[in-house]
């Protein structure tokens, strides 16, 4: 297996959440919307985004929205996991990506050696945040 990628969909908020986490995660963003897709876009796809692209380093984190009439049920059967480089930036990660967001677990060491915790960003998303602290 080369990768495995997170892939989000949407109810016409694509553009908002992926700025949201472009900015949080200090990633580069790149937005299609469906008006310049190649295919004929579907009616009431205005101002949707068909395909959302988030890269940092090896990192990528892809997005749309869906289309008018296909029914969208955020859920707790996924997570989003960010392994961590530091504490520091596993503070600023779980601080901003749980603005306006539910702590479901806040950020504290565990039985396995690691700071770990676990929010619920403002748009249903579930994020899991782990730093593997230096063995001694």
């Amino acid at each position: 297996m080369k990768e495995m990628i997170t892939y989000l969909n949407f109810d016409g908020n694509t553009r908002e959440a992926m700025r949201f986490y472009a900015r949080c995660l200090g990633a580069e963003l790149s937005l299609m919307p469906f008006s310049e897709a190649i295919v004929e876009a579907p009616p009431g796809t205005e101002g949707r985004t068909i395909h959302a692209k988030l890269k940092k380093g090896a990192c990528v984190l892809m997005a749309s929205d869906t289309v008018p009439g296909v029914s969208l049920h955020s859920g707790n059967n996924f997570h989003i996991c960010i392994n961590c480089e530091s504490l520091e930036e596993t503070e600023h990660l779980f601080c901003s990506l749980g603005e306006n967001g539910k702590v479901t677990m806040p950020l504290q060491d565990t039985f396995w050696g690691a700071r770990f915790g676990m929010i619920v960003d403002k748009f249903g998303v579930s994020w899991m945040f782990n730093f593997e602290k230096p063995k001694s």
